[in-house]
Parts: structure tokens; sequence; C-alpha cells
């Protein structure tokens, strides 16, 4: 899954693309370069950033989102977005997958629009908003309490209809360091819930703080070597900036483990 931030002010790849056709192109190169899914998001999820309003997120992604879909037929789409009629104009468009990083708890009539539309549903733990979640994430049992969140989860979609349900354990959304490194350790135990499971640590802070402060466009080596542990334990999609060492990384991994 390639990410294609339409936001100014994303941790990593914000501003890059600040008008249609950049972003068009690099939806493209993703593609070309072994993106199954491209994922295009119109707000701001880093730790501390400000909400935006639902007109301001549709001008920036629906724009991109009809180009994309008639250009590259045969794509896999999916929208991050929390808010219904984003995610509803998306899906009227042609987009196959909602990428909620609230999990329902934003908006849990999410369930009901992915099924009439037969459309996917990635299904993401998060403590808090983005723009507390980083205060004081505290947990007992941190993959315990993200089992039982996404198991509640999975029979409301099971319910609404919803047949295609991917689930996230969500790095860095209301997570410590350790917490994100205890995710890494034991993502073999999402096992369980017999869904498919999505890695998105890419360039995110957890790496910057193993490697001493390194900023986010330093953080691919690091990124691989997350992601690559997080195949070893049972993922099966990584979520992305890197999109050709990303697949690089699978290949090696489908090689020496037979898949």
């Amino acid at each position: 899954m390639g990410i294609l931030n339409t936001t100014p002010d994303s941790f990593s790849d914000g501003g890059q693309f600040t008008t249609v056709q950049q972003a068009v192109d690099a939806a493209g190169q993703m593609l070309e370069e072994g993106a199954a899914i491209i994922d295009i998001g119109g707000e701001s999820t880093r730790p501390g950033s400000d909400p935006v309003s639902e007109q301001e997120e549709l001008d920036r992604v629906m724009p991109v989102i009809e180009e994309s879909v008639k250009n590259f037929t045969g794509a896999l789409f999916s929208i991050d977005t929390t808010k219904y009629r984003v995610a509803e104009e998306a899906l009227k468009s042609g987009v196959h997958i909602v990428n909620d990083v609230s999990g329902l708890r934003k908006e849990p009539a999410f369930a009901e629009l992915c099924a009439e539309y037969k459309a996917g549903y990635i299904c993401m733990h998060s403590q808090g908003d983005p723009k507390t979640m980083q205060e004081n994430p505290q947990y007992e049992d941190v993959i315990d309490e993200i089992k039982r969140f996404l198991k509640v989860r999975l029979v409301r979609l099971k319910q609404a209809g919803v047949e295609s349900v991917i689930i996230d354990p969500g790095f860095g959304f209301g997570k410590t360091l350790e917490h994100n490194l205890e995710i890494v350790r034991r993502m073999d135990e999402f096992s369980e819930l017999e869904t498919p499971v999505l890695a998105g640590a890419s360039r995110k802070s957890m790496i910057g703080m193993i490697l001493d402060g390194r900023p986010s466009d330093k953080r691919l080596s690091g990124t691989l070597a997350v992601h690559y542990h997080c195949l070893m334990n049972g993922a099966s999609i990584l979520r992305v900036h890197d999109v050709r060492e990303a697949v690089d990384t699978i290949q090696i991994f489908n090689a020496i483990s037979g898949s």
C-alpha cells in the first residue's frame, strides 16, 4: 500500500503534492514500482495535528481520486478518512477501501456504508485523537487491549455485512516507543482474529527515536527493518512511503520463507 497524502502538513510527505497532476503522477509511479493499493488522504493524522473541515478534505482528495481512478483502471484505491461524506464521495468515485484510523469510533456508520458499496474496510486501533494521542498513552497490556478493541469492531462489521476487513494495530497512534516495539514482537498474536494484518510504521517517530533522532526522510533503512520483522510475525500488507524498497523487502521475504 503506497501512501499518497494530499496535505500540507503530513509528517513525512506533507506539501509534496501541491497540484492534482503531481499527486496523480506520484500514484502512477507507486503503481509502476509495485504498489497493490494507493491510499489517498486529505487530513494529517500526525501527532499534534489539527483536524480540517469536511469541505477542505473533499477539495484536497476528490480531484486526485477522480483522475487516478480514471487513469489507472484495475488499480486498487483506499480513502484515508474518518468523515462519512468524504468516504461516501470517494466510494461513489470508484475507491475500493475505507481506511479509518479511528476504527469506527468517530463514524460507526462506516460499517453500513462499506457494506452498501461492497467496499473493504481497514480497522485501525488508536487511543485518543491525533491532537493529544501521544501525550501520555497507557495500557496494562497493549496487545490484549488492541485485540479486544478490534474483536468488537469485527463483530460489528460482520453484522453490517462488510465482507473484506483488514486490521491495523496502529503504530504511533496513542502508543509509546515500547508499545510500538511490543506490537512488532507480538504481531503474530493478531492471527487469532483470522483477518489480514496491515503494518504501517513507515518513517514513523518510533524509528527516529531508536536511531538517535534521525529525521523522517532518513528513516528508510529503519522502516525496512521494522517492516521485515512485521512480515516475519504475520503482517500481510505494508503501508509505505517508499514502494520500490518495500516491494523488494516482500520479494526477499517470500523467497526465504517459501511463500
